[in-house]
């Protein structure tokens, strides 16, 4: 099926064309046509599934066909929970929106930054805002935008928002959209409480679930090798060298790992720098610029890398620490084959995690068999068939819940 028979006009086909996308994904088969009629949309799909394009299209249509009528109010508004996620999606309105016959102004409102320069920019007032809550928030505090031409809204990684601790401030936006408009939300996962919000604030939606296929699973290479905690990092630099990966991505669980394993690595002469949420957007971004460009070979990341990060080829992701969800597990590995290209997902597994990975494995219905590189065999024995952690337990970081899990319980 071609991208002309889903209703799009021809300044946009144009511009998918320009992106040299051959063939519309399945979301967008479903999603396109639902929402150039005025449907409020659920959409489930896995990452990297076309999701932005599946919405921003149409809502360009939409703003296409109104344009003798557009208000300096933004017609369209785009929550994300991350600021990489927020920028990604800025860009890709756009880069889509370069062939329309007037010219769009989107604004991209996140934290880290100062809140002068967002302010300026909204000044002339603006089509599409993609913002996290919080940042919106605040310049709506300042008087600086109003939310009260607001036609369409927009949630993207829905369950990602929930489970950051946004559910407050969420609720907060909610009170001052207007009552009648268009709701849409796109997500890989629907835990309860996107399901129950979705009920909410969803009217007649149509229902998307793209389901994994042998035809459009990313070809993901999945491999889980046995190793001690202490031992991670000397396997890690091992494997970097003996395989010549030029690019890693490589997840940690907290931000004081991300520092410590970067650190260690480059006392290895290897360049990696750590990527999380309490570096200012200024160095997240200049990281990110870098690792595209090779300058940087490895980033040690929290999962704020999860999601919204599109690092065109990237050949590896390690979990150095398994994610404590097993949801995050296809997040992260998602962050490599992209795009048709083929990707390597290696997860590093002691004896104290072998039973959440275990229950990894059970969640997504994978098998992968355990491995052992030489002169890294594990000493430690790990026990089969061993309890995974309790949920209420903060997972595999401890017998006590953390913040996050406090914060997601509560969202919940």
């Amino acid at each position: 099926m071609p991208f002309s028979s889903l209703g799009l006009s021809c300044s946009l086909l144009r511009a998918v064309s320009a992106r040299a996308y051959l063939t519309p994904t399945p979301v967008q088969v479903a999603a396109i046509p639902a929402i150039l009629q005025g449907r409020d949309v659920l959409g489930c799909a896995q990452t990297g599934s076309g999701k932005t394009a599946a919405f921003v299209l149409p809502l360009l249509q939409q703003l296409e066909n109104v344009a003798q009528e557009r208000a300096r109010q933004p017609r369209a508004l785009i929550l994300v929970p991350t600021r990489e996620l927020c920028a990604q999606v800025g860009q890709e309105i756009r880069t889509l929106a370069q062939h329309l016959p007037m010219a769009i102004k989107v604004s991209t409102l996140f934290g880290g930054v100062s809140i002068n320069p967002q302010m300026m920019r909204l000044r002339g007032g603006c089509d599409f805002v993609v913002a996290t809550p919080g940042r919106l928030l605040d310049l709506i505090a300042h008087n600086a935008l109003s939310l009260g031409g607001v036609a369409t809204l927009v949630l993207d990684e829905a369950d990602r928002l929930l489970d950051m601790g946004f559910a407050e401030e969420l609720g907060r936006v909610l009170a001052l959209l207007p009552p009648k408009r268009q709701n849409l939300f796109f997500s890989a996962t629907f835990p309860p409480a996107v399901q129950a919000l979705a009920q909410t604030l969803l009217h007649e939606p149509v229902h998307i679930e793209v389901l994994p296929t042998p035809q459009n699973l990313p070809d993901i290479t999945q491999r889980a090798i046995a190793v001690d905690t202490h031992r991670r990092t000397q396997l890690l630099r091992h494997l970097i060298g003996q395989n010549h990966w030029r690019c890693v991505l490589v997840f940690v669980a907290t931000k004081h790992a991300a520092e410590i394993v970067a650190d260690k690595l480059r006392k290895a002469h290897i360049n990696a720098e750590p990527f999380h949420a309490a570096l200012s957007q200024g160095k997240r971004t200049q990281v990110l610029a870098d690792f595209k460009t090779e300058r940087i070979n490895v980033v040690v990341a929290t999962d704020v890398a999860a999601r919204g990060l599109d690092i065109a080829q990237l050949p590896v992701v390690v979990n150095y620490d398994l994610p404590r969800s097993a949801v995050d597990y296809i997040h992260r590995i998602g962050r490599t084959g992209r795009a048709g290209e083929s990707g390597v997902a290696v997860s590093f597994v002691s004896a104290s995690t072998l039973a959440h990975f275990r229950l990894i494995e059970k969640r997504h219905h994978l098998h992968i068999q355990l491995e052992n590189v030489e002169g890294f065999e594990p000493l430690e024995t790990a026990v089969e068939g061993a309890p995974a952690p309790s949920p209420g337990s903060g997972g595999i970081k401890g017998k006590r819940p953390s913040k996050k899990d406090k914060i997601r319980q509560k969202s919940l």
